[in-house]
């Protein structure tokens, strides 16, 4: 980058690329600008048409970078595909001097790694849920303790070969390097759940295009996670069967019209929406209850597939902070009645300001959840850290960062 202040971070999906570029400025996280364009390149969460595939990260780079004159040499990706895997696994090592050391810590999480085949996946990240230091367990941070055996239990998340060589590629012809790698369904949640929420128990829902990230966190450590491969562009098919009309028109319905509550509310009078107010071809009405009702089922049915998660892990109607809901169209109106509904949990939509670590409102919006906490994590795995700390403070950033420069600038 033209300027070390400065860092990138791109989140792709099947929808949308979104590019931002921030720095860390008066113990403040200031957003340079943020870059969004169209993809067309990607469906589904393949790469279907490469050449297309360039010119929307060209074009969202593009718009970024014009406006704050900063070139973007390194970026940090944040993906949320249907082919990213999670596993759970625990790996036990000997500890040599009786003492707990990083070194330990990282061939733990190695052995953690046995016993899977990987042949035709790349492992994006190793998150350990909790370490145990002999008869001690549910230790969060093990490092100088006394033990002769460390044993620690680790979320691995993968993804296959093939898909994130492709997504490399295009950017390496876009003359831009990848630093890392980062699942949003981990990058959503660290910047959605704080301190207290991760202490109390709660799932955190990331709605986005194709699919939708779970994260359940317990006593600080993510217990669980996973993919469900539905999203709000289902919704669209669905909108577009029920009403027979097009996509774009489905979509237009559902961004200016739609609702999950309206057809529980008898007293408002049912309206009729004129499409010839939104398209050239079609001339009748739909009723707006009907257009409530068929995105209601939708949501419905992906918010029963979040409560069937819980109940892998014995958490539904167990979660004190209940669900923390984010994403693209997390903004759905009225959708925190329905969760409250389906999940008998307490529900919040999420927007950056209401984090403790972000100190600027100009990306107030769920969409933007994952993108902006990249840079984070990945400054906590440059300098070598073996697992997501609990606190972050300023100076740690700063003494991250120039211990990172110090290795790769001569």
């Amino acid at each position: 980058m033209s300027n070390w202040d400065s860092f990138t971070a791109i989140d792709i999906w099947s929808h949308r690329i979104k590019t931002i570029i921030w720095v860390f400025e008066d113990k403040n996280l200031k957003i340079l600008w943020v870059g969004v364009s169209q993809s067309n390149g990607v469906r589904k969460w393949n790469v279907l048409d490469m050449e297309q595939f360039k010119d929307d990260i060209e074009n969202s780079l593009w718009e970024a970078e014009k406006m704050t004159w900063e070139m973007a040499s390194q970026v940090y990706l944040s993906v949320s595909w249907t082919w990213i895997d999670t596993y759970v696994s625990s790996g036990i090592v000997a500890i040599s001097w009786n003492e707990v050391t990083e070194s330990d810590i990282n061939r733990a999480l190695d052995m953690a790694q046995n016993g899977f085949d990987f042949s035709n996946k790349e492992i994006l990240k190793v998150i350990p849920e909790e370490f145990s230091c002999d008869l001690e367990s549910g230790i969060k941070n093990p490092i100088w303790m006394l033990a002769k055996k460390l044993e620690v239990k680790a979320h691995i998340f993968t993804i296959w070969t093939n898909i994130i060589s492709n997504i490399k590629r295009g950017i390496y012809d876009s003359w831009v390097e990848v630093a890392d790698v980062y699942p949003s369904i981990l990058t959503a949640s660290e910047a959605v759940l704080l301190r207290r929420q991760k202490e109390l128990w709660v799932v955190c829902v990331d709605i986005w295009a194709s699919t939708t990230g779970v994260s359940v966190y317990e006593e600080w450590n993510l217990i669980h996670s996973a993919i469900i491969p539905i999203g709000w562009e289902n919704v669209t098919s669905d909108v577009a069967l029920g009403l027979r009309v097009s996509i774009d028109l489905a979509e237009k319905l559902k961004v200016e019209y739609g609702n999950v509550m309206f057809c529980k509310e008898d007293w408002i009078k049912d309206e009729e929406i004129d499409l010839s107010k939104l398209s050239k071809i079609e001339t009748w009405t739909v009723s707006k209850k009907y257009l409530s009702e068929i995105i209601r089922a939708r949501y419905t049915e992906i918010l029963y597939f979040v409560n069937d998660e819980l109940k892998k892990v014995g958490k539904n109607l167990m979660l004190p902070e209940g669900a923390v809901i984010t994403g693209w169209w997390a903004k759905m109106k009225w959708l925190l009645d329905l969760s409250r509904e389906v999940l008998k949990l307490p529900a919040t939509i999420w927007v950056p300001e209401d984090s403790d670590y972000i100190a600027w409102t100009s990306v107030a919006d769920p969409a933007f959840a994952s993108v902006i906490w990249t840079v984070l994590l990945a400054q906590k795995y440059w300098v070598g850290k073996w697992s997501l700390k609990l606190n972050f403070s300023p100076g740690s950033f700063l003494k991250s960062i120039k211990n990172l420069f110090s290795k790769i600038v001569p």
